[in-house]
């Protein structure tokens, strides 16, 4: 696994026209460090000052990747508010995909990853996931709903894009071959490594729709210029309840700290001024949580 500038640069095409807006650090509450948090970090960190949180490239409006170290979003201002209240610097890496992101936890060569990402009890056999964010999965269409995609059975025949190794590419791909089972016109399932490439498929008529997170494709929708709109809102689209959050590696000692650090932003009200700041108040967690899924 290798950090890839390509990332950034396929990023930066998509994201063109979808500029993230200027929201500086700064109109976020300064925490205070917490000296009893900071002993409680793993030697390691605590000797060399700081860790690094690996993301898997631009994902509104929770991550855009600027550079291979730098990232703005609501997941930064978590970051970084946190980094105050432990006492060492989070510094940021991008890799290509979800997959690269979990093997790189895995390995041991990043420390962490801010996410939001899934919680599943698949992935909890080699990650814990500290809870923060409670999401929904809906499609991104192209103005007018031109297939009438209002959910995911209705979904067959259409060109639909997602992100390579996220949940959303595993329940379209179960429903392209239900499509087939019942006889119906087949779902082509196209993979991307990001979320704005995806959505540059949509916008270039190469996809129909992009399944995914319904902050980011609000984001994306926001965005387009009246080009797209959101489709299969309030429907279940394959998925229970679904949390999503920063991930460690199994029974990392990091994990309890991060919760505590994340426990202290809600009992604060920083966590609603970040996540409100990014239009996320529908996506806010009552508390942080570790491995919330049961599914």
């Amino acid at each position: 696994m290798t950090i890839r500038a390509s990332i950034l640069g396929a990023a930066a095409l998509a994201t063109a026209g979808l500029a993230a807006p200027v929201l500086a650090q700064d109109d976020v509450p300064q925490q205070t460090l917490n000296e009893e948090l900071h002993a409680q970090l793993p030697e390691n960190i605590r000797e060399k000052g700081y860790m690094t949180a690996v993301n898997s490239g631009s994902f509104p409006p929770y991550d855009f990747v600027e550079s291979s170290t730098v990232v703005t979003g609501a997941s930064a201002d978590i970051a970084h508010a946190l980094s105050e209240i432990l006492g060492v610097e989070i510094r940021h890496a991008s890799v290509a995909g979800l997959p690269a992101l979990l093997s790189g936890i895995g390995s041991n060569r990043f420390e962490f990853a801010m996410g939001p990402v899934g919680d599943f009890q698949s992935r909890q056999e080699a990650n814990d996931f500290v809870d923060w964010v409670q999401e929904f999965v809906v499609f991104a269409v192209q103005s007018g709903n031109p297939l009438g995609i209002e959910g995911l059975d209705t979904a067959c025949g259409a060109r639909v894009a997602v992100q390579a190794g996220g949940s959303a590419e595993r329940v379209i791909t179960e429903q392209a071959q239900k499509c087939v089972d019942e006889g119906r016109e087949p779902i082509e399932v196209q993979s991307y490594a990001d979320q704005p490439t995806s959505i540059l498929a949509v916008r270039s008529d190469r996809a129909d729709a992009f399944f995914s997170s319904q902050a980011p494709l609000t984001y994306f929708v926001q965005q387009s210029d009246g080009q797209l709109e959101l489709a299969g809102v309030g429907k279940s689209n394959g998925f229970q309840d679904l949390y999503q959050g920063a991930v460690v590696s199994k029974d990392s000692p990091l994990g309890p700290v991060l919760l505590a650090g994340l426990q202290e932003l809600h009992e604060n009200g920083t966590y609603e001024a970040i996540m409100t700041k990014w239009g996320l108040e529908n996506n806010m967690l009552a508390e942080p949580g570790i491995n919330l899924s049961t599914w």
